[in-house]
């Protein structure tokens, strides 16, 4: 009896042992590329990053993760090696094994834990997907694919150090100005304008901030007949009859990281996902909806996050040179005291609209990288509980553009220039990062 026992005790074991062992498909799974973007969007939610910010840490991480993991397929060359300010990307020993995920990630996460705040909150995470990797591959294989994300990522960050990120976080403050048509400060909170100093920043693959500008917003004019006037008035005519579809969209793509709501003395704030989050999120549902592997996979972040970055520094840029008035400010003044947007206005400068210019950016991006086709967006779905079809990528950034006129936050110059503006940088990405024979061949360039 006691043989017997401590036989189907060594067969419990050995079920077990066996039950908690890691499924080896983890070494080419590039599943495992979307749970790292997951786990940062969560992060970002968290420090509340504003969307420039944010684009900043999508771009890098991106283009870290990319750099290693395009050489789990031949013929994926460095992104990097073709943008601003990059040294070198190191390389894989050539007869050396590797685990090419293995070293994504780690430069992925290299480049988070760096520029984020909450870093701790990724090391559960990587810890146990480590522990995956490492129970799969021998000891000198783990070690040299995780010094090989290491470097990647130090290079990466490298060049983080040199794109005046620090320096425009001790130039002045904007608070607005008196000026007839400028912007000012919007209710309910009255805050100083966002990152005013973002057009500052070195772009990516652009040779500067003013290299794309988009079209100036018609001058400032209380004549009722005049351009401004009546676009105006649309935003106030549309914002008093918002029909339920429209106030659905607004929502929808509302995007902002966080929104105070005040009761009585009382306020509070709600985190939710940034433009730059909810674009990402449609990246990983077109890589998944397409079957797309490792290497295309993370070009598919790269190169949209690349496009995004440079969209927002571009558009940030003319944003502050054009220093439009928000419509919220123009209505209480001239039109009606008393209304009020149905989206929270943001704190900085109308033209153009920066969602406008991102979605933008990222649907030509995604549209040239995978073609077109309908998608159920499910990106936003953990954090505002709403998802929405489309038709195409192209259809979702135009929603996404026109729901700021709905939200009372853009009039509809500014959110066409945006829209053109980002379509420019992407296209211009397009023609210099994207190989002509990864281009679907019912996409034209223009």
């Amino acid at each position: 009896m006691r043989v017997c026992f401590s036989l189907v005790a060594l067969l419990l074991l050995l079920g077990s042992c066996r039950q908690h062992q890691s499924d080896p498909k983890i070494l080419t799974d590039q599943n495992v590329l979307h749970r790292n973007m997951d786990q940062l969007t969560q992060v970002i939610i968290h420090d509340m990053f504003p969307p420039p910010n944010a684009s900043r840490i999508y771009a890098y991480t991106s283009l870290a993760a990319y750099e290693a993991a395009r050489f789990t397929k031949p013929d994926y060359p460095s992104i990097a090696a073709k943008l601003h300010g990059f040294a070198a990307m190191p390389v894989p020993e050539k007869g050396k094994d590797y685990n090419y995920l293995l070293a994504a990630t780690n430069a992925f996460f290299t480049v988070a834990e760096s520029i984020t705040f909450s870093k701790d909150s990724m090391q559960g995470y990587k810890k146990a997907l480590f522990n995956d990797f490492h129970s799969l591959l021998n000891q000198e294989t783990f070690d040299r694919s995780l010094k090989l994300g290491q470097d990647i990522g130090m290079n990466v960050l490298a060049r983080a150090k040199t794109d005046n990120y620090k320096e425009t976080r001790g130039m002045p403050k904007y608070l607005g100005s008196d000026e007839k048509g400028k912007w000012r400060p919007t209710p309910p909170d009255y805050a100083d304008a966002a990152e005013p100093h973002w057009g500052k920043m070195k772009t990516l693959l652009l040779d500067s901030s003013s290299q794309m500008h988009c079209p100036p917003p018609p001058p400032y004019s209380e004549d009722k007949n005049s351009a401004f006037y009546q676009t105006t008035n649309e935003v106030y005519t549309i914002g008093k009859n918002l029909t339920e579809e429209q106030k659905t969209i607004a929502r929808y793509w509302d995007d902002n990281p966080f929104v105070t709501e005040h009761a009585g003395h009382l306020m509070y704030g709600n985190k939710k996902i940034t433009p730059v989050g909810h674009w990402i999120g449609i990246t990983a549902i077109a890589a998944q909806k397409k079957n797309a592997d490792a290497a295309k996979t993370a070009q598919a972040y790269a190169l949209t996050a690349t496009a995004i970055y440079d969209a927002f520094v571009s558009c940030w840029n003319d944003k502050f040179v054009y220093n439009n008035i928000r419509p919220v400010t123009v209505i209480n003044d001239i039109i009606d005291r008393d209304w009020q947007p149905f989206l929270q206005t943001p704190a900085f400068p109308e033209h153009a609209s920066g969602h406008s210019a991102i979605s933008s950016a990222a649907a030509t991006v995604l549209t040239n990288l995978f073609g077109e086709f309908p998608f159920e967006d499910t990106s936003d779905q953990a954090y505002i509980g709403m998802k929405r079809n489309f038709s195409s990528f192209r259809q979702a950034a135009a929603e996404a553009s026109i729901s700021r006129v709905y939200g009372g936050i853009h009039y509809r110059t500014g959110v066409d220039a945006g829209a053109m503006q980002g379509m420019e940088v992407a296209d211009y990405l397009v023609k210099n990062l994207l190989p002509a024979k990864e281009v679907p061949q019912s996409i034209s360039r223009k």
